[in-house]
């Protein structure tokens, strides 16, 4: 079996995709997932991009110990010097330089000669490899790129130190035998590239991203990068859950495998997508909704005399919970413990107060307490910010012909406030409220609301996004069995990421 490495990009090119940043909390707990979840690189991020990218990027570096850490960082000193300076106290670290290798990105993005391409790579590469002992180099649009030019670049970086060429197909206008072909090209065509990983980063842009990395494994390939679900720019990345499931499940056609524990898939899925705010569709491959169900009476009467009829995988395989313990309000810590580390949650004892404290407040609102809540519960407690503004109390008056009125109560640093507005609905009044205590002039971008469960007492997951004044957008999640309060509850953490991202940096610390 070839062993074939999974470079994670999430928090990278999948936090550049619309509405999907991420705050420092956040990318620190998504790292500590694909940690567990046994990926064997993680790009942290963009070092030079900003400081805040550059702290997480060091942060994650300083935490990781059982992945390699790597930096993003364009062909010039200052950016390569940036992506060292926040992985060099990583266990183990790596520089990922990039340089576009296409006619027209040379043309009209770089506006350079092919000849100073190939000496920048020459030039950058060695310096990167003088810093750091694993350097990976991506050529920009490597599948629009001239194949005789595309070996040369490569070869100059091989030369150079590189111990990683990556094969980017960028805008995603690949097929699988195009992909397959320039690998094959490339393992004939460049000096010394048997003694270097050969990666592959595919984009999703006309749906072909995971056929086409699974290609490139076929034809050679030993890395290849993925996000969690998928995301990323444009129309995302290929997905790390189904590259990882289809050399499981094939491993007789593909002849490789991954170090992945797929048991913890499903919990990295769900995390990233309670992070993000970011719903994962009902018919995801592997880890949407109706992934394992069955409604046709043909299919449930296979699945019933042998699952193996209409089931390629087991959903214990990818670590979706079995609901076999019964949670309720008379339910104790242990039980609660165990159910959690069944599910496949390990938390500290801190964490664990914290959720439990969170169940027994749900428990008297709710008779049983499904997998699913503690789900929610367990996941959302990342969003909790208890340095900024907490809810106290809200009263709204809401209906048809009368004035919509909400009245919020806040404490902030100890100190209780309160608002009284009116808006076209209960929830605008709402968010009108807290803007005018806060003294905040931002814009609801979207908003949506999922029930976690089902049933009358269901939870409900509100979701918004809020746009600040410079344009980045802020995702807010809350929880509550009463929708009004849930959704007052993500407006709040939104506006909270959005005052912590703003203020300075000594007050952040």
């Amino acid at each position: 079996m070839n062993r074939i490495k999974i470079f994670d990009t999430t928090l990278r090119d999948g936090e550049q995709s619309p509405g999907c940043n991420m705050n420092l909390k956040e990318k620190i707990e998504m790292a500590r997932q694909l940690e567990q979840l046994g990926v064997d690189v993680i790009e942290a991020g963009f070092a030079i991009a900003s400081p805040m990218d550059f702290r997480s990027v060091q942060s994650i570096a300083e935490m990781v110990t059982g992945c390699t850490v790597a930096s993003l960082a364009r062909c010039t000193k200052g950016d390569i010097d940036a992506a060292w300076e926040a992985v060099k106290c990583a266990k183990h670290p790596r520089i990922h330089v990039f340089l576009a290798t296409s006619d027209i990105h040379m043309e009209y993005k770089l506006k350079m000669t092919r000849e100073q391409v190939v000496s920048t790579i020459s030039e950058m590469v060695a310096y990167a490899r003088s810093l750091c002992a694993d350097v990976e180099f991506s050529a920009e649009d490597a599948s629009r790129s001239d194949p005789p030019f595309l070996a040369e670049c490569y070869s100059a970086a091989i030369a150079s130190g590189a111990t990683v060429i990556n094969v980017p197909d960028t805008v995603g206008y690949s097929t699988p035998e195009e992909m397959s072909g320039l690998i094959t090209f490339l393992r004939q065509h460049v000096p010394g590239i048997e003694g270097a990983e050969i990666s592959v980063h595919c984009h999703d842009d006309l749906g072909m991203a995971v056929s086409n990395s699974l290609a490139c494994v076929r034809a050679g390939a030993t890395q290849v990068e993925c996000t969690v679900n998928g995301i990323g720019e444009r129309a995302g990345n290929a997905s790390l859950e189904e590259i990882v499931m289809a050399l499981k499940t094939r491993k007789d056609f593909y002849q490789a495998e991954t170090a992945v524990c797929t048991g913890q898939i499903y919990r990295s899925s769900k995390l990233l997508s309670s992070i993000t705010g970011v719903p994962i569709p009902p018919s995801k491959a592997i880890v949407g909704a109706n992934a394992f169900a069955h409604e046709s009476g043909i299919h449930q009467h296979g699945v019933i005399a042998n699952a193996r009829t209409y089931e390629i995988m087991n959903s214990t395989d990818v670590g979706i919970p079995q609901n076999t313990m019964v949670l309720g309000k008379h339910s104790g810590k242990h039980a609660l413990r165990e159910k959690l580390s069944s599910m496949g949650y390990s938390l500290s004892d801190g964490e664990l107060d914290e959720v439990f404290a969170r169940f027994k407040a749900l428990a008297d609102k709710k008779k049983v307490i499904t997998g699913s809540d503690l789900e929610a519960l367990t996941l959302n407690r990342i969003h909790l910010n208890t340095a900024g503004c907490q809810l106290v109390s809200h009263v709204v008056n809401a209906g048809y012909g009368v004035p919509n009125t909400s009245c919020i109560k806040l404490r902030r640093s100890g100190k209780e406030m309160e608002e009284v507005a009116i808006g076209s609905g209960p929830l605008d009044a709402s968010f009108k409220a807290i803007n005018r205590m806060l003294g905040l002039n931002i814009k609801l971008d979207s908003f949506s609301l999922n029930a976690v469960t089902d049933g009358e007492d269901a939870i409900g997951e509100a979701v918004v996004k809020l746009a600040s004044g410079d344009g980045i957008v802020y995702t807010g999640t809350g929880l509550s069995t009463d929708i009004i309060e849930s959704s007052i509850r993500a407006y709040l953490n939104g506006v909270n990421k959005l005052m912590e991202a703003a203020a300075p940096a000594a007050e952040r610390s």
